[in-house]
């Protein structure tokens, strides 16, 4: 019986690469996909269309946020534009949804304890990345700690690893990563505008243009 992973897969560039690295280890790999109010579906059907690229099943939840509290969620703050990646790493934006990893991995962990599942994968980052709190190693070694005392399969001794690939990567290795594990870049949404085109002034345009650039590679969302 092949071992059981659990994928967040929100269908951007580093979860679509934790994705497929979960496979080239041997994972069955069992995606969730959230819908919680984001101003755009485009990176919800990215995700679906990633999920099934690398043959794996997927589900989407929809969960409802109606306080709030993020630009990604609230129509009425203005999304950051125009910042340099220094800038972008130099606090919290108002991009970040509050808890947003916490809730993510909640549903993970209940997924995982109720299908058997041994691990959960996220493609968190911690070096270029926005500068949000949940996705630096220490949350991730407080989250594990709190499926082991939590759950009744860390109690019994049945480990549900969170596993976290990327977290010490640079973009532009995490893409030469994906590109060796030929995941399909093509299909992947990083803009936090929903539009035809992704806009290249927002935080996470930017960080994904500059991967590119260090890689030596062309992102293939700037021909469509």
């Amino acid at each position: 019986m092949r071992k059981k992973a659990v994928v967040l897969l929100s269908g951007g560039l580093d979860s679509a690469t934790a994705l497929y690295y979960a496979k080239s280890k041997g994972y069955d790999c069992k995606c969730l996909i959230f819908e919680y109010g984001q101003r755009h579906k485009k990176e919800v059907e990215s995700a679906w269309k990633i999920a099934r690229s690398c043959g794996a099943e997927y589900q989407v939840i929809k969960i409802d946020l109606p306080w709030k509290g993020s630009a990604l969620l609230d129509s009425k703050m203005p999304i950051p534009r125009g910042r340099s990646p220094r800038r972008i790493k130099s606090g919290i934006p108002d991009t970040y949804v509050p808890a947003r990893n916490t809730i993510f991995l909640s549903f993970a962990a209940s997924y995982a304890e109720a299908t058997g599942a041994e691990a959960i994968f996220i493609g968190a980052n911690a070096v270029d990345f926005s500068g949000y709190p949940d996705c630096r190693p220490e949350y991730y070694e407080a989250f594990r700690r709190s499926i082991r005392l939590g759950t009744k399969a860390g109690v019994e001794g049945r480990t549900i690893r969170i596993v976290t690939p990327l977290i010490d990567k640079t973009k532009a290795q995490i893409i030469r990563m994906g590109m060796r594990l030929n995941v399909p870049y093509r299909y992947t949404w990083s803009c936090y505008i929903g539009g035809k085109r992704p806009c290249l002034r927002c935080d996470s345009c930017i960080l994904r243009a500059k991967g590119f650039k260090e890689a030596g590679l062309t992102d293939p969302l700037s021909r469509t």
